[in-house]
């Protein structure tokens, strides 16, 4: 039985104007094989979270139309809610105008989060600005976690790398 040729979806990068305003997907990947990718609700616009991702991730993300990124914690691949249920349907794929960083627009499904701590967003806290004369202390955005982490992962290890 002969093997399905995989087509080649990345482009080489030859020219500015080809990257920045052709029609062919050459991303630019950093030293280390990844891009940064901002990920919000499209539903409401907010940010999400910002992750990476390989070659492979992005590829995966095009052909399946759900998140994959890489983890560079627990370095390996990470299909966005394999484990604790918070699927990000991709609703749409953007690539900036040098295609070094991604943004993926997606629904949300199951509890309708994206957070490991439990929250919706990942940037669920403020900086306060104006004043460095005191301590900084952290103003939280989300009142209330939208799940409890142990509920969906259990004693799985954190994946935050102190």
């Amino acid at each position: 039985m002969a093997s399905k040729k995989m087509i080649e979806i990345f482009k080489e990068r030859k020219t500015i104007e080809q990257v920045e305003e052709g029609n062919e997907l050459a991303p630019k990947f950093d030293e280390n094989g990844l891009l940064p990718v901002v990920t919000t609700d499209a539903k409401t616009g907010q940010v999400l979270m910002l992750g990476y991702q390989n070659e492979e991730a992005l590829r995966l993300t095009i052909e399946k139309g759900e998140a994959y990124y890489w983890s560079r914690s627990r370095e390996c691949l990470w299909h966005k809610g394999a484990t604790s249920g918070l699927i990000q349907k991709v609703i749409d794929i953007r690539i900036d105008d040098d295609q070094d960083a991604i943004w993926l627009n997606v629904e949300l499904q199951g509890l309708e989060a994206s957070c490991h701590v439990g929250f919706k967003s990942c940037f669920y806290r403020s900086i306060p600005t104006g004043n460095i004369k005191e301590e900084i202390k952290l103003i939280y955005k989300e009142e209330e976690k939208t799940f409890d982490p142990q509920d969906v992962y259990g004693d799985a290890p954190n994946p935050t790398k102190l």
